[in-house]
């Protein structure tokens, strides 16, 4: 397992952001760190997300910084290029991860089916992103599913609020989770960074009361 991906195991959650505007990517990371997650998950769900990364990586080289919503190799070399240290997809792809493997860039397909896992696992990966993980069920789902794989870690990302956080941490084959509402639409619209902080501060919390400090899994 890549050292990127071993910090993102000790961090539990990762922000799931959707940045409508790239000037905002500087002030989200500080409002990340100072809240103690020096990590993010930019997805390719906007036209912002390639600068974002850019600038995010340039103004804050210490942040761990990821595409999300990768559905092809072109946005996997897009995000690649500029600087995304890991690629996330919302479901399995043979040609991205193919690609990411090329470039030895950590890859975390989605997977929501046996058949999908077993599709990571035939590439050797054992690190999936588990989606969307309330839809499909939540944690009953993933405790009857993960049974069947007992090497197989997961990130379940999709409806994870800091309601249910915990829940999920709880889980052994858990790794970390994913989470939208640490950096929710409105509160960038807003540019309500101090709330992105207190927020983020809240799950880092929560983490540490399931896991102790610096704990992964």
């Amino acid at each position: 397992m890549s050292d990127v991906i071993q910090a993102l195991g000790q961090l539990g959650v990762v922000p799931v952001v959707k940045i409508e505007r790239a000037e905002q990517a500087e002030k989200l990371a500080e409002a990340l760190q100072a809240g103690g997650l020096p990590c993010a998950e930019i997805t390719f769900r906007t036209a912002a997300a390639e600068q974002a990364i850019a600038r995010i990586t340039r103004a804050s080289p210490n942040m761990i910084v990821g595409a999300g919503t990768v559905i092809d190799v072109e946005q996997a070399e897009r995000a690649a290029g500029a600087g995304a240290r890991f690629i996330v997809s919302p479901g399995y792809d043979d040609k991205v991860v193919d690609w990411c493997q090329a470039h030895k860039i950590p890859a975390m397909p989605g997977v929501a089916t046996p058949t999908e896992i077993l599709m990571a696992l035939g590439k050797g990966i054992n690190l999936v992103k588990f989606f969307p993980a309330e839809a499909l069920g939540g944690v009953p789902m993933l405790e009857a599913i993960a049974a069947a794989f007992p090497g197989v870690r997961f990130v379940p990302t999709g409806g994870i609020t800091v309601q249910n956080l915990a829940a999920y941490l709880k889980l052994p084959m858990v790794f970390a989770c994913g989470g939208s509402w640490l950096v929710a639409g409105k509160l960038l619209n807003a540019g309500a960074f101090g709330e992105i902080t207190r927020l983020t501060r809240e799950a880092v919390e929560i983490v540490r009361s399931e896991r102790g400090p610096g704990v992964s899994r």
